[in-house]
């Protein structure tokens, strides 16, 4: 049975390979600088998802040599002191990135904290200094979940050029941007969404299928093309009967991976290269703001 199942891309492993050569690259750069990269990720409140995100990403900075400048605030923060905060960490030479963690508690505005944020600092690649240099494929600080989707298919050799592409899901975060980079690489590029009429005739046209929804097991084996290359950036907290809580993506695995030529897992997929491509961004600020101009 085992010979018609999909073959995994495995982000996890990817992943870690990027950390090591990211080490690898801070060595050298430490002497020069007489200073690591420095990266400030700030928490409100205590959503205990965030705090398992944030945890991961301070553990995986340590362990690539990157200096944690991170900042755990009460749910009740005001938006003045987290504006005072961010300005405070635009003006520290120290800190090279600077992320918001999402979600942010109701009173607060998290789009007008993140145009707070210097577009060289931007971490998560979401300022729209960054977002419109993406537009006019310039040279900048790209999103970490579009280009971690983007670096997992160079790195398993998938071929974009001409290609069918489908994202279906258009938020800012991913979605809008992983559109254009598909695009920068010679993709032909749909964009689908809740609103789509006719969503499996559509998905069943991609050559590579990308779902970036948050809907649990929304793409199912009988939407997608056979042979086709799929990315599950979903990720959706689910119950079990019996009362068990697990991670599933958009994509129903068990059902497409007899279906695809490529699928990647929900965990041990994108997820883990959003947080490389953080980490990738952070020491691409440091060196440039050291090493360029």
């Amino acid at each position: 049975m085992d010979s018609s199942h999909s073959y995994l891309l495995d982000g996890k492993a990817l992943a870690q390979r990027i950390q090591t050569q990211l080490q690898e690259q801070i060595k050298p750069l430490l002497s020069a600088t007489g200073r690591p990269p420095g990266l400030a990720v700030l928490m409100v409140g205590d959503n205990p998802g965030s705090l398992a995100y944030v945890r991961g990403k301070e553990r995986a900075c340590a362990k690539v040599g990157i200096a944690s400048f991170g900042r755990h605030f009460p749910a009740n923060t005001s938006q003045v002191e987290l504006e005072q905060t961010i300005q405070a960490l635009n003006q520290d030479e120290r800190v090279d990135g600077i992320l918001v963690q999402l979600p942010l508690p109701d009173h607060l505005d998290s789009v007008s904290l993140l145009h707070q944020i210097h577009p060289d600092k931007d971490a998560d690649g979401l300022h729209p200094v960054n977002l419109g240099r993406l537009v006019r494929g310039e040279t900048g600080l790209r999103s970490c979940t579009p280009a971690g989707v983007m670096r997992l298919l160079r790195e398993y050799q998938i071929d974009l050029k001409g290609k069918q592409v489908v994202v279906v899901g258009r938020s800012i975060l991913v979605g809008k941007p992983l559109a254009l980079m598909l695009l920068e690489a010679d993709a032909t590029v749909t964009i689908a969404h809740s609103r789509s009429h006719n969503l499996p005739e559509i998905t069943r046209n991609a050559d590579i299928l990308i779902a970036a929804v948050g809907r649990p097991r929304l793409i199912t084996a009988d939407m997608v093309k056979p042979k086709a290359v799929v990315i599950d950036v979903g990720i959706n907290r689910i119950t079990d009967e019996d009362g068990k809580s697990r991670l599933v993506g958009d994509v129903d695995f068990d059902a497409v991976r007899e279906v695809a030529q490529f699928i990647t897992p929900v965990p041990g997929g994108v997820g883990a290269m959003t947080v490389a491509m953080l980490l990738q961004n952070t020491v691409l600020s440091y060196t440039r703001s050291h090493f360029v101009g």
